[in-house]
C-alpha cells in the first residue's frame, strides 16, 4: 500500500506558501466588502452587531427577548440569520416581532461579508435602527471573518464551562462584549465567573463582560443599556 504522506511524493495541495496566499486573498476581499457594509450602516445610522457563540449558547433566545423588550421603545430591529440548514431561527425572530432573513450555509461553518450583504438585501434597512448578524454556531471559524458589524458580541453559556475563553482565544480576542448567558443555572454547573474575567483580562482587556439570563430577565437591563448606549453613538457620529 502506498503512503500518501511519503516524502518523495509530496501533496501539492498542501503547499504552505500557496495556501497562505489564497487565504490572505480571500480575507482581503472579504474585508473590502465588510468595510463597504459598515459604511452603509453608518450612512443609515444603523448599529450592526455580530453575535457569535457555540450552538445552543442562547443567541436566538437573546434576540427574542431583545425584540420583545424593544417593542414599546424606539429601536426597530432586523436580523440576518446564519445556520447550516433550516429556517427555524429566522422563523423564531419573525414570530417575536422583527424582520429576518435566513442564510443557510450548507457546509460552511461561518458567515462572511458577502453572505451578509446578500441577506441585507432582504431587510428594510431604511426602516431599521439595529441589525443583528447571528453567526453560525461555533467558536472557531466565525472569528476570522469581518462581517461588517460595528461590534462583535460573543456569548458563553454557563453549561459550556468557564474554561472556554482560554481554549478558544482567537474568538475571545475579537470580542467587544462577552455575554455569560443562562446565568440562573450557575448553581448547577462548575462555572467560575472570576475565571472568565481573569482569562479575558489576559487575552482582551478592552472587552466588556456581562452575565445575564435572557429567559428570566436576570440582569437583562444591563444588556439593554449597552444596546441603547451604542446605538446613540452610531446615531451621533458612528463607531
Amino acid at each position: 500500500m502506498s503512503d500518501y504522506k511519503s516524502k518523495d511524493k509530496p501533496n501539492p495541495a498542501l503547499n504552505e506558501n500557496k495556501t497562505i496566499e489564497v487565504i490572505q486573498n480571500i480575507l482581503s476581499q472579504n474585508d473590502t466588502r465588510a468595510n463597504a457594509l459598515r459604511a452603509s450602516f453608518n450612512e443609515r445610522g444603523i448599529l450592526a452587531l455580530n453575535l457569535m457563540s457555540s450552538p445552543g449558547a442562547g443567541k436566538t433566545t437573546l434576540l427574542e427577548s431583545t425584540i420583545k423588550a424593544c417593542k414599546n421603545k424606539s429601536l426597530k430591529i432586523g436580523v440576518v440569520e446564519g445556520d447550516l440548514e433550516t429556517n427555524r431561527d429566522a422563523d423564531r425572530i419573525i414570530k417575536a416581532g422583527a424582520c429576518a432573513h435566513q442564510i443557510t450555509t450548507g457546509q460552511s461553518c461561518h458567515l462572511d461579508a458577502f453572505m451578509v450583504g446578500l441577506g441585507l438585501e432582504h431587510l428594510p434597512l431604511n426602516d431599521l435602527n439595529v441589525v443583528f448578524i447571528e453567526n453560525v454556531g461555533n467558536l472557531v471559524c466565525p472569528a476570522s471573518y469581518d462581517v461588517g458589524a460595528h461590534l462583535n458580541i460573543v456569548l458563553l453559556s454557563v453549561p459550556e464551562g468557564s474554561d472556554k475563553v482560554a481554549k478558544y482565544p482567537v474568538m475571545f480576542r475579537r470580542a467587544d462584549l462577552v455575554l455569560v448567558t443562562k446565568y440562573s443555572l450557575l448553581e448547577h454547573f462548575d462555572f467560575s465567573i472570576d475565571e472568565v474575567k481573569d482569562q479575558l483580562a489576559r487575552l482582551n482587556p478592552q472587552a466588556k463582560i456581562l452575565a445575564l439570563d435572557a429567559k428570566n430577565g436576570e440582569n437583562f437591563n444591563a444588556w439593554m443599556d449597552f444596546l441603547f448606549e451604542n446605538f446613540k453613538k452610531i446615531a451621533q457620529k458612528g463607531l
